[in-house]
């Protein structure tokens, strides 16, 4: 038989919950630009660096060159990237984000600071000083998230 400390989740399940809260408003945002993950992250990626070549996006992604090039032909067919060669290195292509994609996920941050005022409403101002704290200490100890 349950007693009520054993149906309580303990507080990383309760983290994964806020994290899960906030991967949803992100990743139906960006559905909701018929994007997957995957292109609205190197779309970001071209947008903050622009220029990059698709060995870096590669890397970036930890996936392979050929998963790379379909992934930037279907972004190219849309007018999302364009790939342009440098002058003296015709073999080495560099790709850029479109106007268009600026545009297509401007506001992904601003959706985002949404849904974390969304997630934070119970709390009061001191009660997030303390969240924020608590956190920064946790965190404090913990390596710096990767992709890999």
């Amino acid at each position: 038989m349950d007693t009520p400390e054993s149906t309580r989740s303990p507080s990383f399940e309760l983290m994964r919950w806020v994290v899960w809260a906030q991967r949803k408003v992100g990743e139906d945002w960006i559905r909701a630009r018929d994007l997957s993950f995957e292109q609205a992250f190197v779309l970001g990626c071209l947008i903050r660096s622009p220029g990059a070549i698709q060995r870096d996006i590669a890397q970036l992604t930890h996936t392979t060159a050929a998963s790379v090039s379909g992934l930037l032909q279907g972004l190219e067919r849309r007018g999302l990237v364009e790939r342009r060669t440098e002058r003296g290195n015709e073999r080495s292509k560099r790709v850029y984000a479109t106007p268009a994609a600026t545009e297509l996920i401007a506001g992904l941050d601003t959706a985002m600071a949404a849904a974390d005022e969304t997630i934070l409403a119970p709390l009061d101002q001191a009660e997030r000083a303390t969240l924020h704290a608590l956190l920064t200490k946790i965190t404090a100890e913990l390596p710096q998230p990767t992709r890999s």
